[in-house]
């Protein structure tokens, strides 16, 4: 729809994190993918679509803010002493924390499509998208609402086993 282009309009690459496994390291490596960003000049934002763990709050120090809502959408937490980092993640819209979410399928890709087109990002230079661990379903979802969008492409995060 029109509305979901208007809020990615603004964004120029999207990079996805993913990974086979969990644990390897995705929402660490996209977490310092957006300083290194940052650090270079650019706008940039995270979404963090794990939605079973959503620990890019907590690293960002952020665990504790709210979303709010505004005509475009969800505003994303703006992140750092500068506020130059846009974040959305799950973890927002959990009561703790720290709840572990178990949705079915259908709910699961209703909220990531959702993430992908109800989040007023304004003008980025990167979208960086922690994605949940595996090849599941969430993936799909995620490449699908992306798909009509530039994507840069895609960081792939291994273990030496």
């Amino acid at each position: 729809t029109s509305a979901e282009r208007a809020n990615l309009a603004g964004v120029r690459h999207i990079v996805l994190v993913l990974s086979g496994k969990g644990g390897v390291g995705k929402s660490t490596l996209s977490t310092e993918l957006a300083l290194a960003l940052r650090h270079a000049g650019k706008r940039v934002g995270i979404l963090d679509v794990d939605l079973c763990g959503p620990s890019i709050p907590r690293m960002l120090r952020v665990q504790d803010s709210a979303v709010h809502q505004c005509d475009s959408g969800w505003v994303p937490v703006f992140v750092g002493q500068d506020k130059a980092i846009a974040l959305m993640s799950i973890g927002f819209l959990l009561e703790r924390p720290d709840d572990a979410v178990v949705w079915r399928g259908p709910k699961k890709n209703a909220l990531i499509k959702q993430f992908v087109t109800d989040v007023a990002w304004g003008e980025l230079d990167f979208l960086i998208v922690d994605t949940p661990p595996g090849t599941s379903d969430e993936h799909i979802s995620t490449v699908e609402a992306l798909r009509p969008h530039q994507l840069l492409g895609a960081v792939l995060v291994t273990t030496p086993q």
